[in-house]
């Protein structure tokens, strides 16, 4: 019995052993990794500073009244402008918003650019020096288009098939 028992706890010391060893093991891993200097963040990065100065607003006016309708204009320091009116308009059953506005501003080139708008139920509509051109109508389609607009109107020949 006394053989039984000193196999049994030499058994249970060396299965154990291997356990200590594994736990001691991971101890000086954390030691380890304690002691390394931990890799620092990525410097701060300083706000991006304005390669040109900020312009001042010189003013300012944003009306909303009650009945939907509004005014909104700024003018800026270096000579930007804009400013916008509408109203709500019903057409039908149907509710929507209408605007007219204008903008200018001065151009990387020098020039003063300007352009006024409305947007409505037909869609939106600049004018603008500026903008692009279509190019003239050319005389023969011009004639063309005028006949037909004063042509009597084509006979329904569906009804005729019979």
């Amino acid at each position: 019995m006394k053989k039984v028992l000193v196999f049994a706890l030499c058994v249970a010391a060396s299965s154990a052993f291997p356990q200590q060893q594994q736990y001691n093991q991971q101890q000086q891993y954390n030691q380890q990794q304690r002691q390394q200097p931990t890799p620092q963040a990525a410097p701060q990065q300083q706000p991006l500073k304005p390669t040109i100065p900020p312009v001042p607003i010189v003013s300012l006016d944003n009306t909303v009244n009650h009945d939907g309708s509004y005014r909104y204009s700024f003018e800026g320091g270096d000579g930007t402008r804009q400013e916008q009116t509408g109203s709500l308009k019903t057409i039908g059953q149907e509710a929507g918003e209408i605007s007219a506005g204008s903008y200018s501003y001065v151009g990387d080139d020098g020039k003063t650019y300007s352009l006024t708008y409305t947007a409505d139920e037909t869609g939106y509509h600049p004018v603008g020096d500026h903008l692009p051109q279509p190019p003239p109508i050319p005389e023969a389609i011009l004639r063309s288009l005028e006949y037909l607009a004063t042509a009597p109107p084509p006979k329904d020949e569906s009804n005729n098939r019979n």
